[in-house]
């Protein structure tokens, strides 16, 4: 009796994970290079064995191509039709609209407390924790390690070591010698890593505002101009046109000498036969600046209700084994510390090692503002024409400086 009392208990707080009759709708990012490699075979393994342990509750897996995912989610929301959950690039917005649920809302307390603290943090809006972290990784500048040894050259230490390793590379005949993608499928990140290089960033540190045109930044900017773009330096694809999967079948195929890449393109590489340095981006007068670091977002939605079946779910996305069937398919990093120390222990993984190492100093995206989505559009549609031929980086990032100010400051 006391255990049918118990179930009758639990049917009453709306629909129970044994229930029968809850589908819940996740919208994730594809994280493959081609059909071979979607992340749909991933999510709908997943989602069976989910399904197996949990009767009650079905899952409806929609992935999408990076390149349109988070648009997409925003009609949804905008639409009325938010999905249960989202695996997208920022959070924030939704969480000052009040669309989603908290994270103690939805995970259990082992699972909130296993993600890593800077990872937590950056998904806080108010202090309060809206965006899981659902995968991270680090970015390092990539080196043809053939080809620099081709040409007699080592891993270059500045600025100004990259722009003659570039020359050499040139002169060797090497297609692209550095790559510069700046065009709309991620230059925002591209575009970050040069900043923080050069000494600026996104962000003025003192008050956490936009600081987008900072001086630090422009100078960055004329310097890739006349440094990389003007010098011939870049390839024969301008960089307000090249995207990053352009670039990276590019370096894999052996056409490129340097560019910055993430844990995947080790990947790509290994199997097409690349052997390849990495180190941080250097700064430009050498000294350590931080690297860059990325993590996407997991968000679970508040329209359709079902907390307590989603919470089921995450807790399960988040096992160990879960996430490190995810990153060791992508060779990208785990967000928690339980698979991050498991990564650590297993040899499997050694070639990821710098990318930890960087991780703990790197800086983020500021997904926390709620201008954030926005702005990286604008970012990704606009940042290359401060490098074409008669472009003022002044000027654009001046513009788009002002905007995300703004944007930032509305209601």
């Amino acid at each position: 009796m006391a255990a049918l009392g118990m179930t009758m208990a639990l049917a009453g707080c709306g629909s129970s994970a044994g229930s029968g009759d809850v589908t819940l709708r996740l919208v994730a990012a594809d994280y493959g290079n081609g059909s071979s490699d979607r992340s749909d075979k991933y999510w709908a393994e997943l989602a069976r064995n989910f399904e197996s342990e949990h009767p009650g509750i079905k899952i409806d897996i929609d992935v999408r191509s990076w390149k349109t995912v988070d648009q997409d989610v925003a009609d949804m929301v905008e639409q009325g039709r938010a999905p249960d959950m989202a695996q997208i690039g920022s959070y924030a917005d939704y969480a000052k609209q009040d669309a989603l649920y908290t994270a103690d809302e939805v995970v259990s307390v082992p699972t909130q407390a296993n993600f890593l603290s800077q990872l937590a943090d950056a998904g806080k809006v108010n202090r309060i924790q809206y965006g899981l972290p659902f995968i991270a990784s680090a970015r390092l500048l990539f080196y043809n390690k053939k080809l620099f040894e081709q040409s007699g050259l080592d891993a270059p230490k500045d600025w100004d070591d990259i722009e003659s390793d570039a020359q050499a590379l040139k002169a060797a005949g090497v297609t692209t010698p550095i790559a510069l993608p700046l065009g709309s499928e991620e230059a925002q990140g591209e575009t970050l890593m040069w900043l923080l290089a050069g000494g600026g960033g996104y962000l003025n540190n003192a008050d956490d505002s936009y600081d987008i045109d900072s001086d630090q930044n422009i100078k960055t900017f004329e310097w890739l101009k006349k440094n990389l773009v003007g010098a011939g330096l870049t390839g024969p694809i301008a960089p307000a046109e090249l995207d990053r999967t352009t670039a990276f079948k590019a370096f894999t195929s052996g056409q490129v000498g340097m560019l910055n890449g993430h844990p995947t393109l080790l990947l790509d590489a290994r199997k097409a036969g690349i052997d390849v340095g990495m180190l941080p981006l250097p700064g430009f007068d050498g000294k350590e600046k931080p690297s860059m670091g990325v993590a996407d977002w997991m968000m679970a939605f508040k329209q359709n209700g079902h907390a307590k079946e989603i919470g089921a779910f995450l807790d399960y996305v988040y096992e160990d084994k879960n996430v490190l069937d995810f990153v060791g398919q992508y060779d990208l990093l785990p967000v928690t510390y339980s698979a991050n120390d498991a990564m650590a222990a297993d040899s499997a993984y050694k070639e990821l090692s710098t990318f930890q190492k960087v991780l703990p100093t790197a800086e983020l995206y500021p997904s926390g503002k709620k201008s954030w989505g926005n702005v990286s559009q604008d970012i990704k549609d606009n940042i290359g024409k401060a490098v074409e031929p008669g472009g003022n980086p002044g000027v654009v990032l001046g513009r788009i400086g002002r905007d995300a100010t703004a944007a930032e400051g509305a209601e």
